[in-house]
């Protein structure tokens, strides 16, 4: 007599990423690899395109993935690939003086993110959203420039802070104008991965 397994089996597991969803955090994350590593050194802390092409990846993919896609591109340059500012790499980027700002871009990327989601329609709201997060990013890396460097406060926000007030703002500015589209665009077709 033939023995039964009572054991039941269980349903396949759906997988936590669609291949779509991995070739669009892929893109997102290549773009970030291409922008980033392109900065004006102005002190100790540069001018780089990175918090641009964070703002881009949460239009064109929404808060999760977004933040998926910057901490691929943030293990790309801890393990050697010269990604970053001034297109540096390693372990001591992110250690040193500006490793602050490169952490701070996470919180900066979730909270962006929660208001691009929610508030999509509103520009104002996902510019405020933006601003939010951007001064976290500011906070963490300020915290930490001051302590890497032996800075005060005062010395710390010159060198880390208030020359890039300005270009800051015009790069939220840029995404908020362009993002809503972007992602309209990539939902007609079918690519929107949030």
């Amino acid at each position: 007599m033939p023995v039964t397994s009572t054991a039941t089996k269980r349903p396949p597991s759906k997988p936590r990423f669609s291949t779509r969803q991995l070739a669009v955090i892929g893109v997102m994350t290549a773009v970030t690899c291409i922008l980033a590593p392109l900065s004006l050194p102005i002190g100790p802390v540069p001018i780089s395109l990175t918090n641009l092409a964070i703002y881009f990846s949460l239009y064109t993919l929404g808060t999760k993935f977004g933040c998926v896609s910057y901490l691929i591109y943030l293990l790309i340059g801890f393990i050697g690939v010269p990604v970053f500012s001034g297109f540096t790499s390693g372990p001591g980027k992110l250690l040193g003086p500006t490793g602050g700002y490169l952490i701070g871009f996470l919180p900066m990327a979730l909270i962006a993110g929660i208001f691009i989601d929610k508030f999509i329609s509103n520009r104002f709201i996902c510019l405020l959203g933006m601003i939010g997060g951007t001064v976290v990013a500011y906070a963490f890396g300020t915290v930490w420039l001051a302590y890497q460097a032996s800075l005060d406060w005062k010395a710390a926000l010159m060198a880390g802070v208030i020359p890039f007030i300005p270009g800051d703002l015009l790069k939220m500015i840029l995404a908020m104008l362009a993002g809503p589209q972007i992602r309209k665009q990539l939902a007609r077709a079918g690519l929107f991965a949030g």
